[in-house]
């Protein structure tokens, strides 16, 4: 039975973005340990941080209620950072792998100490670390409805994965994943789909086993697809790859809170998420990650092998009360037409590796990508906040 749901005309739940980048040297294509000195280039801009390795950096867009706003802020971050790059004698890539050249393991950390201590914990991951994502925050009123939204989000994780694949290329090769980084991410223990907790309570326990058990340091370091942020009122979802342009970021960003939006609303009308088994979400996600979009999926309510498209045609289907409700319809339905057309991150990289004559050539092109949209130079959007602190509506 169709229940209608009462969604305001607009919501006021607050987006933030979190994009980790790749630092390569433009004439090898292999990655540069440059991360130090493009910060120190920043003079100490908040919204740039270091990562656990020295050839990734992190942004972090403010606290935006807009799609427009939110573009511009993502945009003029990867303006700054490319910038500050070249100055440094290397390039910035989004992509969610580094594509060309071995990766330098224990060398590469970032000296400090949590980072080490990461390092020491988890030795054999070194190896493959490095991968970038993009992390959306959206706010919440509770934590308890937090922890509702998590629930609600399970089923619709491996669609988002899917149309944000964006890192098929490794080690100068293709991996044959659209998300090579998924399957490398997942190694670390607590990079697991969110449970359906039936309470915050059951939600911090789970937190605080997976530190007690030595599977993270604590709990910034659960590494959950979606969890309530340790640090601020909103959900993070984890899930996707680092978008090769920030169009891809806002695709994401307006999708996400849209499933924010549209779970509260479920769980004011008292409508409880449809039960799925963690098994099933998992074998969703790993169909998602090895074809990408448009690939076969996996409907994690059945188990049935889908065609991915039929997959995110439902998660549109779904959002686009709340997407109309805010305004965003036609900006996240004009960005899904060129996913659907396939112009999927993963699907762009292929191309421009087939076109490459050498690693040099292959990751200029990939940082011409990562700008495409920005004109001029400096600053696109808004002044920053450190983080991104996204404010429920109450």
């Amino acid at each position: 039975m169709h229940v209608r749901l009462s969604l305001p005309e607009r919501n006021d739940l607050t987006l933030g973005v979190e994009e980790e980048f790749v630092l390569a040297d433009p004439v090898t294509g292999g990655v540069a340990l440059a991360a130090p000195r493009v910060l120190e280039l920043l003079d100490g801009e908040p919204a740039v941080m270091p990562e656990f390795l020295r050839f990734q950096l992190e942004t972090a867009t403010g606290v935006h209620t807009g799609l427009d706003e939110t573009r511009a802020d993502l945009l003029g971050l990867r303006r700054l950072v490319a910038d500050a790059a070249d100055r440094a004698g290397c390039l910035v890539l989004a992509s969610g792998t580094p594509p060309c050249g071995d990766l330098p393991g224990r060398s590469a950390i970032t000296a400090e100490p949590r980072y080490r201590a990461l390092a020491a914990r988890f030795p054999a991951l070194l190896p493959e670390a490095g991968t970038c994502a993009c992390h959306v925050h959206v706010g919440i009123p509770s934590p308890a409805l937090g922890v509702r939204v998590l629930a609600g989000l399970r089923p619709w994780l491996a669609p988002l994965l899917a149309i944000s694949a964006n890192s098929p290329l490794a080690h100068d090769e293709d991996s044959g994943w659209a998300s090579g980084r998924y399957p490398l991410w997942s190694r670390w223990p607590t990079a697991n789909p969110p449970l359906d907790w039936p309470d915050a309570s059951a939600y911090t326990a789970s937190v605080d086993s997976a530190v007690r058990r030595g599977e993270a340091l604590d709990a910034t370091g659960v590494y959950f697809y979606a969890r309530l942020s340790p640090k601020y009122p909103t959900v993070e979802i984890r899930i996707a790859d680092v978008g090769l342009t920030a169009e891809d970021a806002v695709l994401l960003a307006g999708l996400t809170r849209a499933l924010v939006v549209t779970i509260l609303a479920e769980a004011r009308a008292g409508i409880a998420p449809r039960p799925v088994r963690t098994a099933l979400v998992a074998a969703s996600l790993t169909a998602a990650a090895r074809g990408g979009y448009p690939g076969d999926g996996i409907d994690p309510r059945t188990g049935q092998v889908l065609p991915q498209h039929v997959l995110v045609g439902r998660l549109l289907d779904y959002v686009r009360p709340a997407l109309e409700a805010n305004g965003d319809f036609a900006t996240v339905e004009r960005q899904l037409a060129a996913v659907q057309a396939g112009k999927t991150g993963a699907a762009r990289q292929r191309a421009l590796f087939a076109d490459a004559g050498s690693p040099a050539a292959l990751v200029a092109e990939l940082a011409s990508a990562a700008l495409a949209g920005n004109s001029g130079t400096g600053r696109a959007g808004p002044a920053p906040r450190p983080r991104p602190v996204a404010v429920p509506d109450g």
